[in-house]
């Protein structure tokens, strides 16, 4: 796991003395990494007794169209187009920003799966 803790260097690339050491909750977790397939979600809980729902696979995404204003709930087909990571898009994953291909039309996640469990879009054709 990676520790997300205050860097030992400062910005000019001067040592820093910390006051202290590194805490089980500054380490991270490992990435939702999710799919496209039958929905599936796993609950976590985070420092502070709150609980993540991280959805590790989804068929289905929340579209909205600016235009009109309506959502409607509407399939996945494939991952278009990812800014995050151009790996990303052949191996399907939905993160942030990326761009998806439903029944309706391109789209845009703006939600973020692996945080909130829901995979909400905006239409972009």
């Amino acid at each position: 796991m990676l520790w997300q803790g205050k860097s030992i260097r400062s910005e000019t690339g001067g040592r820093l003395k910390l006051a202290r050491s590194k805490r089980r909750v500054e380490i991270g977790r490992a990435p939702a990494d999710t799919h496209i397939g039958e929905d599936r979600s796993r609950i976590t809980r985070v420092h502070g007794g709150s609980e993540k729902v991280r959805a590790l696979r989804a068929s289905f995404a929340s579209v909205s169209n600016p235009k009109t204003g309506e959502t409607k709930k509407v399939g996945i087909q494939t991952v278009e187009a990812n800014t995050a990571n151009p790996n990303y898009v052949r191996r399907n994953l939905l993160t942030k920003g990326a761009v998806i291909k439903t029944d309706i039309g391109r789209a845009k996640i703006v939600s973020r799966p692996g945080q909130d469990g829901v995979i909400n879009a905006v239409l972009i054709e």
